[in-house]
Formats: C-alpha cells, sequence, structure tokens
C-alpha cells in the first residue's frame, strides 16, 4: 500500500464510517477514501490524517492532537496508527521522529517502545523504566532500556546498560571516539576533542576548528569554553588567556531546565571576546550542532 491508494476498507467493522466531509483536507485534494469519526467526534481520510499528523511532527510536537476548532483532544499513537492506515515503514519513521521530538523538549521524557505512551524517568541513575500502561495491561510488570528503547532484561537497578545485544550511550561513543580538532588561541593551537557535551544541559555540540573557543550551547543558552569546559565567565580571566584542555567526557550531564546563572557574565565576556577577534581578522562561527 503506497500513499496514492490509502482508502478505508468498508467491511471493517472497527471503524465508524460517516457521509461527511473530510474536516483534514485542508488543501481541498479531494482524497479517495471513505469518510471516518475519530474518537474526538472529527472526521478524516487515512491520508489526510497521515499529512495532518506529519504536519504536527514537522513543527516538532510529539503527540497529535486534534487541532480543530475548539479541539484539543489528544489522539493515541494506536489511533493514529489505525486510522492513517500508517504502513511499518511509516510507523517506524513515526516512531521515531516522536522520541527525537519529545528528546528536544524534554530530556526526562521518552516513549515506551510497548505502546508508545510517554513515559518519564524516575532516576538519572537508573536505566530501569516501568511503563504503567503496559503493565496494566499485561497483568505483569514492564519495563524498558532507557537508553536502548528495548524491554528490559537483566538485573535492575543499572547506570550502565541493560543486557540486550548493543546497548550503549550512542552520545558516550560519540565523545569517546570523536576525532581530534585543533583550537587556534593566541598561545599557538591545542588539541581538543571535536565532540562536547554542553555542561549544563547535555546536548552534543561540534567544533569545526575555526574561529573563538568560546561556544554558546542553542539549546539552554550557557556559553562555554569548549577546551577547558568551564563557564565563560570563569575561564575567561584575560582577553587571550589559555586554561587548557579537559579530558574526554564520560557522562553526559542532565539539564534542570533552567538557564544556567552564569549566563549573563559569560556573554558579557563572550561578546568582548568576539570583538577583539573580529578586530584582528580571526574567523568567530566556531561549531555546529551535533547529531
Amino acid at each position: 500500500m503506497n500513499d496514492q491508494t490509502k482508502r478505508y476498507n468498508l467491511s471493517d467493522s472497527t471503524i465508524r464510517f460517516v457521509d461527511e466531509e473530510d474536516q483534514f483536507d485542508f488543501l481541498c485534494e479531494g482524497f479517495d477514501s471513505p469518510r471516518a469519526r475519530m474518537s474526538c467526534g472529527h472526521v478524516v481520510t487515512p491520508m489526510s490524517l497521515t499529512k495532518w499528523c506529519e504536519e504536527l511532527l514537522k513543527q516538532g510536537k510529539s503527540r497529535f492532537v486534534c487541532g480543530q476548532s475548539g479541539c484539543n483532544a489528544e489522539w493515541p499513537y494506536q489511533e493514529v496508527c489505525k486510522m492513517a492506515l500508517l504502513t511499518p515503514e511509516e510507523m517506524k519513521n513515526f516512531a521515531t521522529t516522536m522520541a527525537q521530538n519529545a528528546a528536544a523538549r524534554n530530556l526526562n521524557e521518552k516513549f515506551c517502545p510497548g505502546c508508545m505512551t510517554p513515559v518519564t524517568r524516575g532516576s538519572s541513575s537508573n536505566l530501569y523504566v516501568c511503563c504503567q500502561v503496559c503493565s496494566a495491561k499485561t497483568g505483569r510488570s514492564f519495563g524498558f532500556c532507557w537508553q536502548c528503547l528495548r524491554e528490559w532484561k537483566g538485573q535492575q537497578p543499572r547506570s550502565d546498560r541493560c543486557e540486550n545485544d548493543d546497548c550503549h550511550n550512542s552520545a558516550l561513543k560519540t565523545l569517546r571516539e570523536c576525532p581530534e580538532v585543533q583550537i587556534k588561541v593566541s598561545g599557538g593551537i591545542k588539541g581538543c576533542p571535536s565532540v562536547r557535551a554542553c555542561p549544563t544541559c547535555g546536548s552534543l555540540l561540534q567544533h569545526t576548528g575555526k574561529g573563538c573557543k568560546n561556544v554558546s550551547c542553542p539549546r539552554c543558552k550557557m556559553t562555554f569554553c569548549f577546551g577547558c569546559l568551564k563557564n565563560a565567565n570563569e575561564c575567561i580571566t584575560d582577553d587571550f588567556d589559555i586554561c587548557g584542555i579537559a579530558p574526554r567526557q564520560t557522562s553526559i550531564p542532565t539539564w534542570n531546565g533552567r538557564t544556567n546563572p552564569h549566563r549573563i557574565g559569560g556573554l558579557f565576556h563572550l561578546h568582548r571576546r568576539l570583538d577583539r577577534f573580529r578586530s584582528i581578522g580571526m574567523e568567530t562561527d566556531s561549531y555546529v550542532e551535533y547529531e
């Protein structure tokens, strides 16, 4: 089944068919399918629902909300899969994007691999997470690994990994194996890991090897030194001092969602340094977000 042939089967007794207009055909494309009513009461076709949910994901959403005038009903992922007639490939893409969007908004929330319900992690030192929805459905405690997002195997609690094959922290692997980059400073050139985790929120940033060693994290706005990993206010004692290179990071910082209190002072020193660098012709675009 491809996007152009998605249509409901009128013999499916689990779907509520109606003789009404498709309320999600915003571009008046006239999708060739019987109309059906969602749990919130609004009417869709498989293609119009698919397109609407894809648009929500593009906007960075991790949950599917109706969005019709006066309706903020949230559709369960299972209902979206069924009513949009999602293919296995589409379900995989939806689940991956939902997880990425949720992680970008809240590092303490991920989707249970069993039911795709958002679950909040209780402890940052334990990778085992229990899903109450799956536990109620199965009649047994259902836990999954926060790291590999598969049903939990082995003893718990564990802070490093579960017993599933190839369970590892990809971010830590990146920090451990990334190549070095040469950071230019007034006193010379220093070798430094090319990828660092922001000391405040844990987002990975990659240095280009050009420009200033101080960077500002796009997520939490923390300004820190890519070399020593201190915030800019603590690192800078003089416009051209070099503080040294910290070892490769072996853990990912967790963020409490608040902006670092040193941000203002760090930005003041950063802008002062950038002005000085520009005055001598040094490049200042030094980093990109690492994906």
